[in-house]
């Protein structure tokens, strides 16, 4: 046995708990907000697991064959939180303790991602957490695939309650898992048996044993106050051939002697009385905040422990190959290859030559291609839409359970675990995921979209299907009001590109954002180039630019995104055939436009004239474009079910209608 070990064993199990629960308890109480109980009756299971399995280091937090750490009952934030200061991470010492729930503090409300080293992702939504951590074990087992257990070689711990697990998204997450096998992935449930409302039997009384073991899983159930219990629990499950469910039996609220067991310890604080009988009760004899020497000593001795496993690790990552040892870097640090933006002009100036006339949806597809064979670390996938949305490059091939060395995953019909398992391949690192649906199936999706865009992580929804142009399937599957709602969303890149080259600038700007997802809203049906010269200048990076300027000063100005820039072309040529003099401007990207100097702005949108906008969508937001005298031709209301052609004409996009919308604004 280590000195380290020996001092770190010679602190009872229960006094290293005790820390953690007073902690939370104290914090709460003096932010008056909070949500102790959770904290308090899983800080037993929590302990075993920082001091005897854990396999992390304060000192290099980022280390990239940590073990995974995921609070996915974020709203318990205060259970990480107290871990992370009494192990020895920087980012949260006493005073962001004190600090909990407070502005500018690192210790917000629910974990969030950023604000801390530690933090693995954002958490509070419930089941985002153990979906996403899908994804990062998911992420580990394709990069031990590329790299070799030498270099990645890790677990990823959950730590979820009820409402984690009667979300629906955690049955997408722990299907999925279970059918890939995910056997680095254990989760311990919080099995305390109350929610905010009261008993859990309220509203729930499945078996989650049996239901985790019917998607795959191995399960087990242990008292969550018994240290050797969880520890044998714990061991257990990372031997196991299975992803693993620990149902940890605990009281919410341990060592609260009135409150503990109830709902009423779940969202408030204790009350000073309270805690002061829970002190008494616990034998915990210091004042709020104060941790006992001994007591800290033995959790940074816990927490430095990973220092000399790090270190183990660098010289095993001293024996990969150069080139191996190169690349693995070069992921670490999230550097894009070089020589992809150069395979994507070639692929620009291909298409320029070509003039193809296609659907969007099958220029992504072509655009993947390039990029597959010039980004490794590029992962697509589609919720059971392969051959609809197009996501599947030549070159990839598909993971499957036991086999983790493709770049392509098959999630079924599992939108919303697929957008969580997106944010873990992005957030574990090493990995740039893109997955697509319908555009219209981001309603299922949405909570997750969300995180990306509050995280800042790289994932590229790749959307098709992305208006009446579908057709016959109706307005069922026809997205109107889904641009709107995305563009409202902060952090979030929405692009509509008009044809081939503008898919793939699209795809090259979404792919330089390393700090924001992006949504790529694809055609089904074809549309034709548009570009009048061929640049290597990314002009959708730029959010919107002239595609035809009017032949004398402006008299109108069309702005449309994807295929109502064809249409606003030919509606212009009308226009300028009867001397309105016309310009066409293609906005693919509302955000990125927006980020552009004024003058640019100015120069696109024109400062004289009237401005029509055109989009085969809700009309929502354009007005900030066209002004108060500008016209909108957009969706009145949801679509049809008939072929396309007659859609957009029933819904007046038409050259006709656009010119005599034009006409009606300039006699104004």
């Amino acid at each position: 046995m280590t000195t380290a070990t020996s001092a770190l064993t010679a602190v009872t199990h229960d006094r290293l708990a005790n820390a953690v629960r007073f902690l939370a308890a104290d914090a709460v109480q003096k932010a008056n907000s909070g949500h102790p109980g959770m904290p308090m009756g899983m800080a037993d299971v929590a302990t075993v697991l920082f001091t005897k399995f854990l396999k992390f280091d304060p000192l290099e937090p980022k280390w990239p064959d940590r073990d995974r750490f995921v609070l996915s009952a974020g709203h318990g934030s205060m259970l990480l939180y107290a871990l992370l200061y009494l192990t020895g991470y920087e980012d949260v010492d006493i005073e962001q303790i004190k600090a909990f729930r407070q502005m500018g503090a690192r210790t917000a409300g629910h974990p969030e991602y950023g604000h801390a080293a530690g933090i693995e992702t954002t958490t509070g939504p419930l089941g985002q957490g153990i979906a996403t951590a899908v994804g990062m074990a998911l992420g580990e087992r394709m990069m031990n695939a590329r790299f070799s257990d030498a270099a990645v070689d890790h677990h990823t711990y959950v730590i979820c309650g009820d409402g984690c697990l009667m979300e629906g998204i955690s049955q997408e997450a722990i299907s999925f898992a279970g059918h890939l096998k995910l056997n680095k992935l254990i989760v311990l449930w919080d099995d305390n048996g109350i929610s905010i409302d009261g008993k859990i039997e309220i509203a729930s009384t499945e078996d989650q044993i049996a239901r985790f073991q019917a998607a795959g899983w191995a399960a087990a159930r242990v008292d969550g106050h018994d240290p050797a219990a969880i520890e044998a629990a714990i061991a257990a499950a990372q031997t196991s051939d299975k992803p693993t469910l620990i149902a940890c039996r605990t009281v919410i609220g341990k060592g609260a002697p009135t409150l503990c067991g109830s709902h009423k310890v779940h969202g408030a604080p204790l009350g000073e009385a309270e805690i002061a009988a829970a002190r008494e009760a616990c034998g915990w004899a210091s004042a709020p905040f104060e941790v006992p020497e001994d007591v800290l000593d033995a959790w940074r001795l816990a927490g430095a422990k990973g220092s000399g496993l790090r270190m183990a690790w660098e010289a095993r990552m001293s024996f990969l190959s150069a080139d191996k040892a190169e690349e693995f870097q070069r992921l670490h640090e999230n550097l894009m290859p070089r020589g992809w933006k150069r395979a994507v002009n070639a692929h620009k100036a291909a298409l320029f030559a070509a003039k193809p006339k296609v659907a969007t949806r099958k220029a992504s597809q072509d655009v993947i291609n390039v990029l597959a064979r010039e980004i490794p670390e590029l992962v697509g996938g589609s919720a059971d839409l392969t051959g609809s949305n197009l996501t599947k490059a030549d070159t990839q091939t598909a993971v499957a359970p036991g086999d983790y060395a493709g770049s392509y995953i098959h999630y079924g019909i599992r939108e919303h675990g697929m957008a969580a398992a997106m944010n873990g391949l992005a957030l574990h690192g090493g990995l740039i995921p893109y997955g697509g649906t319908f555009l219209v199936f981001t309603d299922y999706l949405r909570p997750a979209l969300r995180l990306s865009a509050l995280m800042g992580v790289r994932v590229v929804y790749v959307m098709t299907h992305d208006s009446i142009g579908l057709g016959e399937d109706g307005p069922t599957h026809q997205p109107v009001e889904h641009l709107a709602s995305m563009r409202a969303m902060p952090n979030l890149l929405v692009m509509r590109p008009a044809d081939a080259i503008e898919t793939a600038e699209c795809w090259a700007a979404a792919l330089e954002q390393d700090n924001r997802p992006s949504v790529l809203a694809l055609s089904r049906q074809n549309l034709p180039t548009l570009r009048a010269a061929h640049t290597d200048e990314n002009l959708c990076a730029k959010g919107a630019y002239v595609v035809a300027e009017a032949p004398a000063p402006r008299a109108a100005t069309l702005i449309a995104t994807g295929s109502e820039v064809a249409l606003a072309v030919e509606a212009a040529k009308a226009l300028n055939a009867e001397g309105v003099a016309t310009a066409v401007v293609s906005m693919p990207c509302w955000e990125l436009f927006d980020e552009q100097p004024e003058s640019y702005r100015d120069a696109v949108l024109g400062e004289t004239g009237t401005r029509v906008a055109i989009e085969a969508a809700s009309g929502f937001g354009w007005e900030r474009y066209v002004g108060r005298d500008g016209g909108i031709v957009a969706m009145p209301g949801f679509g049809a079910s008939a072929p396309a052609e007659e859609l957009f004409a029933h819904f007046g996009f038409t050259v006709e209608n656009v010119v005599r919308t034009v006409k009606s604004r300039l006699v104004r």
